[in-house]
């Protein structure tokens, strides 16, 4: 049986595939010790990392200029000369909510067209258990012509990245990993070892691997949707959520999540993996289902709740100016996908009120492509409702002076995520 790269790494050649949140950090840390090439199929994305900029404002210039081992392509010939090939491709969902893992199928495919006897191939996408070994690597052995675990070998390492986090970096967070032999895995967890000083631990399984990863996220979704169902009780019983969560929180084994808005491509997309593989083997996990339903209509209880109190002070939707302050995934972070903010945007227009948007993080060309033209600067007008979508750092210490200069006399206020001064808000999630 043939070995994979050189264990002491020196004789290592990485290749990333796709530069987004996940690939880019990833290609950085390793172009400081290990040639490596940063591969995307988008030339737009190529030149503007080339020119030292990063739209999702994970790398700053300086990172992208000093980086010693590190060069960045869209020419797939260029991936011959690699020998570890690391995807960090999308795993979205469909219209249908189910896996869509044709990005991941046309990476792999890309990847058997490059690979040699004694490869490497690690995924880092989130994918349901068994992905690796019965989706992708079919397809390099068909693109290839060469043997799984004969001529080539493979590993499973879930990305953990967090957008948005500056103190929590790649090298900051333990990394699973896994190899597709128990002499490979030990390879893998050497080459993350290399780069990541947190340590890594190192699964007995890809598909344990790949579990662990969809585990990770689901357990914080659940734990959500369970906030954000006290959250529609309370509000019909008339108690403050935050009070309670506050004083339930006096107790030392409280876990302390919150009510919110769950979008993004990791929280609101990894739980349907799991759903859709355990469906396949015939069973239906009844509480991941139901904390998907619940966490997925918060935005349409936010707008009921935006429009009822409008109503209470007189004003109906249709004659209601409406200002939403943030619309990416997550506080500080340029990161539209998947966004429930955007949704709640959406869901307000459609009650016919005037709605204006503003993000200093968000790109206006990427929201305009979602359906949203954003403010181009602070707004000055006052507005009969205000709603704190995403608690950017921008929004999150405002004063009351600041609220109320927003705000027509008697307007709604309403705090999704429950920064703002009490007395200045109507209501909170």
């Amino acid at each position: 049986m043939m070995r994979g790269p050189d264990s002491n790494l020196s004789d290592t050649r990485i290749a990333v595939i796709g530069l987004g949140y996940v690939g880019l950090p990833l290609a950085l840390e390793f172009g400081k010790c290990i040639e490596t090439l940063g591969f995307d199929i988008d030339q737009a994305r190529i030149t503007e990392l080339r020119s030292g900029f990063d739209h999702t404002l994970e790398a700053q210039r300086e990172e992208l200029e000093s980086v010693p081992r590190l060069r960045f392509s869209a020419d797939a010939t260029a991936l011959r000369r690699c020998n570890v090939f690391i995807v960090t491709v999308p795993t979205p969902i469909d219209g249908y909510r189910q896996p869509d893992l044709q990005p991941l199928q046309q990476a792999s495919e890309l990847v058997a067209s490059s690979l040699k006897p004694g490869d490497l191939v690690i995924y880092e996408s989130t994918v349901y258990p068994g992905t690796t070994e019965e989706v992708c690597v079919p397809i390099l052995e068909r693109g290839s012509g060469l043997r799984f675990n004969a001529d080539f070998f493979c590993g499973y390492s879930p990305e953990r990245v967090n957008p948005g986090d500056r103190q929590r970096r790649l090298p900051d967070i333990r990394k699973i990993t896994s190899g597709s032999t128990p002499e490979i895995a030990e390879q893998v967890d050497r080459l993350y070892a290399s780069i990541v000083t947190a340590g890594t631990w190192r699964a007995p399984s890809i598909r344990v691997a790949e579990a662990a990863k969809v585990v990770e996220n689901i357990q914080r979704d659940v734990n959500i949707a369970l906030m954000n169902e006290l959250a529609l009780i309370f509000d019909r019983l008339g108690i403050d959520t935050l009070d309670v969560l506050e004083a339930a929180g006096t107790k030392w084994n409280f876990l302390p999540f919150r009510p919110g808005l769950v979008g993004g491509h990791c929280i609101g997309v990894d739980p349907y993996y799991l759903l859709h593989k355990s469906e396949s083997v015939g069973y239906h996990p009844d509480l991941i289902h139901t904390a998907r339903a619940v966490n997925n209509r918060v935005a349409t209880h936010i707008v009921g709740r935006v429009v009822a109190l409008l109503r209470e002070s007189g004003v109906s939707p249709e004659n209601a100016s409406v200002l939403v302050l943030g619309i990416t995934f997550k506080e500080n972070c340029p990161d539209l996908r998947n966004s429930r903010a955007l949704d709640l945007v959406h869901e307000l227009t459609d009650t016919g009120a005037s709605v204006d948007v503003y993000d200093p993080w968000a790109d206006p060309v990427r929201a305009e492509a979602e359906g949203v033209r954003l403010l181009p600067e602070f707004p000055a007008g006052a507005y009969d409702a205000v709603v704190l979508a995403v608690a950017h750092g921008e929004f999150r210490g405002f004063s009351m002076e600041d609220i109320r200069r927003l705000c027509k006399p008697d307007a709604v206020v309403y705090d999704v995520k429950s920064v703002w001064p009490r007395a200045a808000v109507s209501e909170r999630l």
